[in-house]
């Protein structure tokens, strides 16, 4: 599992793909922040990072399988997989490998936004203002997040040798996981609390939960289970193919 670790974290940061997205995550949130007027933190009546947790997720629906989208199709296509498979490695140490150096790059990713809350905290008046339980379960939330995306993203790639595919794949389902279930929930044929079940079902019912800076073990048991859920079913599929 650390050769596999290892071995996508140096191609990560190797080529331009670690850089990249590090860049683009920031360079994204930073123009929300502080540019677009709508959404910049320097024209909200109080100091909060409330626009930074809505927009994050928009962007790591399409980020986070950018990032995937060559971890097993690549395998696949350059046929090396079969490779791997040779080495004393089990299908699940391979999966692992690639989903932890994934989650590396998604969580560097995050890291220096912390230094938009040291930014709000300062410009707080008086200054320290903030709701930082909020603000730290909202950054926990996303942590959750990218957990979850990822394992979408490795399971997008497995299914496919072409990467292209790999990537739409998994931003549609990344983008069903979050949206998808509330959307249906408001469908009028669920009613008496079968549409609250419904929604419940989607990552971002549990992600507002946990924004709220209350630490709800259903939350976390929910983010933990569905990640490992995409990633068995990931396993399933290359055991299938191999």
């Amino acid at each position: 599992m650390y050769s596999v670790f290892f071995k996508e974290i140096n191609s990560f940061f190797s080529s331009l793909i670690g850089y990249l997205a590090i860049i683009v995550f920031l360079l994204m949130t930073g123009l929300f922040l502080f540019v677009f007027p709508d959404t910049s933190l320097l024209h909200q009546p109080f100091a909060t990072l409330d626009p930074l947790f809505s927009i994050a997720p928009l962007i790591f629906i399409f980020l986070i399988p950018a990032i995937t989208m060559r971890s097993i199709s690549e395998e696949w296509s350059n046929n090396t997989f079969e490779l791997l498979a040779t080495k004393p490695l089990r299908t699940s140490e391979i999966l692992t490998g690639k989903y932890l150096a994934a989650m590396v790059l998604v969580v560097f990713s995050i890291l220096p936004t912390l230094l938009y809350y040291y930014t709000m905290h300062e410009l707080g008046s008086p200054r320290g203002n903030l709701d930082s339980g909020a603000i730290w379960g909202s950054f926990l939330g996303l942590l959750f997040l990218g957990m979850v995306f990822t394992s979408i993203g490795i399971l997008a790639s497995s299914i496919s040798r072409n990467q292209i595919v790999a990537f739409l794949l998994g931003a549609f389902l990344c983008f069903f996981m979050y949206y998808g279930f509330f959307y249906i929930s408001r469908l009028p044929v669920f009613v008496g609390g079968l549409d609250v079940f419904i929604e419940s079902l989607g990552i971002d019912y549990h992600y507002a939960s946990i924004s709220r800076g209350i630490i709800d073990t259903r939350d976390v048991v929910y983010f933990l289970t569905t990640s490992i859920f995409f990633l068995a079913i990931a396993h399933y599929n290359i055991q299938n193919k191999r």
